[in-house]
């Protein structure tokens, strides 16, 4: 069996979803520093630039947008982005970031979900990222235990949801190891984590308005995972792990400006519109724990 049949890349994982995400907007403090981490150490090219924003991205997509101009580092204790997640293609692409990376001798937390490959690293201002590749084939479900969380693989066997990854077997797949190639077409924002101030608010507010789907709660660990209706069960994470009621970041401050999501059809853009529009939300759309958020077509 195909590779690609047993372990989908983005593009083709996405396609399943009724929610796909467009560009995420991240206010930072000095341009150069952080573009050098986005695209020099990450790879994302850089598609243009402009006085206020500094478009990133993949041969067919726009995946990120810089804004300088933020005068403080992101702080701890508020609401906003805990993490962006770029899945990619493919083992050896994923293979070549994370090698890169640790040639670069970056910081970085390489960690296997089951469900997905993962590796965890923080720009120079404190925003999260996670580099992700989609293993679903080596998936079943979630579980619970007296509210620790836990994952089934699918021989059956219980796992932890974050165990330690396998690097070398990552690297197996890497033949060239030419790790000067920018992150490749089909690289895609696969998921977003927030924090946020109320877990079952922000819950609420991501199925009933925008049109998530409920798939993981845990309150005793503060954390809720949402599908998009596709078979990947980690599209939208939400967390309380910055206090219960956290505010927005301060003024000023570097973090997640606000990012984009994009429904299927013009029928659905315009009932997820209505629904923002009966709960008081306006052209950007705010979340109950103050994320922005714009609605767009695919």
């Amino acid at each position: 069996m195909s590779t690609s049949l047993v372990r989908p890349t983005p593009v083709q994982s996405l396609a399943q979803d009724s929610v796909v995400y467009g560009a995420v907007h991240l206010d930072v403090t000095d341009r150069d520093r952080a573009l050098q981490f986005w695209s020099g150490l990450v790879g994302l090219e850089l598609l243009r630039s402009e006085p206020d924003a500094v478009h990133l991205g993949v041969e067919d997509r726009e995946l990120l947008v810089l804004h300088p101009g933020a005068v403080a580092p992101t702080p701890r204790g508020h609401s906003g982005l805990y993490h962006l997640a770029l899945h990619l293609p493919s083992e050896a692409e994923f293979a070549r970031v994370l090698l890169r990376i640790a040639q670069a001798q970056y910081p970085q937390a390489p960690t296997d979900h089951i469900m997905h490959w993962a590796t965890y690293l923080w720009d120079p201002d404190g925003i999260g990222l996670e580099l992700t590749f989609e293993t679903l084939d080596r998936f079943d479900r979630y579980g619970s235990d007296e509210g620790r969380p836990f994952v089934v693989d699918s021989r059956g066997a219980r796992r932890r949801p974050t165990d330690q990854l396998d690097v070398q077997e990552v690297l197996s797949h890497l033949g060239d190891r030419d790790i000067s190639r920018p992150l490749p077409a089909g690289t895609r924002v696969g998921h977003i984590h927030l924090h946020v101030g109320d877990l079952a608010e922000a819950a609420s507010f991501y199925s009933g308005v925008v049109g998530f789907t409920p798939n993981m709660q845990e309150p005793l660990i503060g954390m809720a995972d949402m599908t998009a209706g596709g078979s990947f069960p980690h599209r939208l994470a939400l967390n309380i792990w910055q206090g219960q009621g956290a505010a927005q970041r301060p003024a000023g401050s570097a973090g997640l400006r606000h990012f984009e999501l994009r429904l299927r059809s013009q029928s659905e853009l315009d009932a997820a519109l209505a629904r923002a529009e009966a709960v008081g939300a306006g052209e950007l759309i705010r979340d109950p724990a103050g994320n922005a958020l714009t609605l767009g077509l695919e």
